[in-house]
């Protein structure tokens, strides 16, 4: 194979996310290993058998079926280029925590089209593999973000490796996830500096997020900062985190969402209508709609929330089924109340089951839960025996 590497010789600088552009410079250094095969067969170039990935790819990368791929350190691909990965590949990174991951920066595309049949799957390199081993798939777009103000080419950058991402192109084009399952990915450095397993930053609707599963993570499954892209057929099993989270003024929809607790969890959603680490520069809020919603908890602990609504989103659930929460949704702040009282936010066929509490209103604001929630006992919830079959993993 004959792919150009740039690799990097360190591992990306941690950074808090922040509104300007002071991305790090990139040192680069040639680090690959490859493994061949000792069968040169009367004298022909033994075939490549290994690849270790890392660095930064300023061509197109388009990875070959019959080599194993090693993820070694942080994978970044450059604008104006496309990461290719076949249908039925399995990628493997070294446990190494938040220091290996793929990144698609800004201008940059990713074509990852897999399907119920032949997904492709994004794990982990150890032995007995285990959450956060290593620190999952990252997005980042042009699409507009809150944190910047309204209009502005301005940018943020990320938790880590200080990626940049926001615009002002809500149609931006990140490329195709499609039957994709992350395994044993997230982790978080302080608290504040965290990667997910699909961390998703201003991406806009030219992109494609579909049949995607974050399986055994350590922080969020799926985490939205901003953006436009409507994103359908997500699973989370075993988030130790939230298993959706959007922040950052994210505007757009999901659709056909299964979330299942293990014992360690926190949130199933926990949804925010701007970045409280900064300010709402744009003067908009969060205003995403989901549809079709099915979360399991795992009943064991008092106060589990399965969906918190916080710093002023808007939000619009439609067909949801919560089974085995102390609390079905739990709202907070003013910002929030007075979404629900200009009725821009509500929750339309919802049906609890073991559910204690169905609302909990902490935003100060007045209003019953009637005025937000209608249509009890109606919800449905997603259909998962039919869309996930033969590609999702631990669905109970």
């Amino acid at each position: 194979m004959k792919n150009k590497f740039l690799f990097l010789g360190i591992a990306a600088a941690l950074f808090i996310a922040c509104e300007s552009d002071d991305t790090s410079d990139i040192v680069i250094n040639d680090n690959s290993v490859t493994t061949t095969n000792n069968t040169t067969g009367g004298g022909e170039t033994p075939a490549e058998t290994t690849v270790n990935l890392n660095g930064l790819y300023t061509e197109n990368l388009t990875l070959d079926s019959e080599i194993e791929y090693i993820v070694t350190g942080p994978v970044l691909m450059a604008s104006g280029t496309t990461l290719t990965i076949p249908a039925g590949m399995t990628i493997k990174a070294e446990p190494i925590g938040v220091n290996a991951y793929i990144a698609i920066q800004q201008g940059a595309r990713i074509n990852a089209v897999g399907s119920a049949s032949e997904p492709i799957i994004l794990t982990s390199n150890a032995t007995t593999p285990s959450s956060g081993d290593w620190g999952g798939l990252i997005l980042c777009g042009r699409a507009p973000i809150n944190s910047t103000p309204d209009g502005s080419e301005d940018i943020a950058t990320s938790e880590v490796g200080a990626l940049a991402f926001g615009g002002n192109t809500p149609t931006d084009n990140s490329g195709n996830v499609e039957y994709v399952r992350i395994e044993y990915a997230g982790g978080a450095i302080d608290g504040n500096a965290e990667l997910n397993g699909l961390s998703v930053y201003g991406v806009g609707t030219g992109t494609t997020i579909d049949y995607v599963q974050i399986y055994e993570g350590s922080d969020d499954g799926f985490e939205f900062f901003g953006g436009t892209v409507n994103a359908s057929h997500l699973v989370v099993v075993n988030a130790e985190d939230d298993s959706i989270d959007w922040t950052e003024g994210y505007t757009g929809s999901l659709t056909d969402v299964y979330v299942q607790h293990g014992t360690a969890h926190d949130k199933a959603f926990e949804c925010d209508g701007f970045n409280t680490d900064f300010s709402n520069e744009a003067g908009y809020f969060s205003a995403p709609t989901v549809t079709n919603v099915t979360i399991v908890g795992d009943g064991a602990d008092d106060g589990d929330e399965a969906i918190r609504l916080r710093a002023g989103t808007r939000f619009t659930f439609t067909n949801v089924v919560i089974n085995n929460f102390d609390e079905g949704f739990d709202l907070d702040d003013a910002d929030t109340g007075t979404g629900v009282v200009d009725d821009d936010s509500n929750i339309i066929d919802v049906t609890f089951n073991n559910v204690t509490t169905t609302l909990k209103n902490d935003t100060g604001a007045s209003f019953t839960e009637a005025d937000v929630i209608s249509g009890v006992g109606n919800g449905t919830g997603t259909d998962i025996a039919t869309w996930g079959a033969g590609w999702v993993r631990g669905v109970n």
